[in-house]
């Protein structure tokens, strides 16, 4: 486990929304004396940072044995229970079956998002049509289910599931993708999206554009 003296070393980006899951996380549960971030350099050819992860993805974690972490559940979780007093972790049970399916939900949408982002980011003439296409309705469908599953009693009450955090994270790639317009005819979506977009965790950790 971390300690202030020497705390894991947490590699983000400041445009990534899985690097932002944790950093949220550790923001929420108020880690910055055992968790020290860094921002990775990625996509260039070279980078340093792939020495420390040769994927080259984050969020990565590396404790202070030097085991890396890397796929923002596993990144996530650790850092939950890193003070001993997990917040973010499902219930036992049924309610954390269902709280594990919202979470895959959310997951789909925000990993269907970034493929489409991506794509938006290429040159003209790399970028492809079909693929844009493709997940554009897909997102399309999940915001219509979301419209009725966020009445789930696991989505309100305490900020304390990684449902909640993987779907307002997912929603506010709108900043990046203006042709995401998720907020027409989705009223009870946007009102939550709304409750929620004032914390400070989420204030703070606003993809840089």
């Amino acid at each position: 486990m971390g300690d202030i003296n020497n705390p894991v070393k947490l590699y983000v980006t400041l445009t990534s929304p899985y690097a932002r899951l944790a950093r949220i996380v550790v923001l929420e549960k108020e880690l910055d004396g055992k968790v020290e971030q860094i921002i990775a350099k990625t996509r260039q050819a070279d980078s340093p940072y792939y020495e420390v992860n040769p994927s080259g993805r984050v969020p990565c974690l590396v404790l202070s044995d030097g085991t890396r972490l890397e796929e923002s559940q596993l990144v996530c979780s650790y850092l939950d229970h890193l003070d001993s007093a997990p917040r973010f972790e499902p219930p036992s049970g049924t309610g954390g079956l269902h709280v594990r399916r919202l979470e895959s939900m959310a997951r789909s949408l925000m990993d269907g998002l970034s493929v489409w982002i991506r794509e938006r980011f290429r040159p003209d003439g790399e970028w492809s049509p079909g693929i844009v296409n493709h997940e554009q309705t897909r997102a399309a469908r999940l915001v219509d289910s979301w419209e009725a599953e966020i009445d789930n009693s696991a989505m309100h009450g305490d900020f304390n599931n990684m449902a909640q955090l993987t779907l307002i994270t997912a929603l506010q790639l709108e900043q990046w993708n203006p042709d995401f317009k998720w907020r027409e005819e989705h009223p009870r979506l946007v009102e939550w999206c709304d409750q929620l977009s004032d914390r400070s965790s989420l204030q703070k950790t606003v993809p840089v554009l």
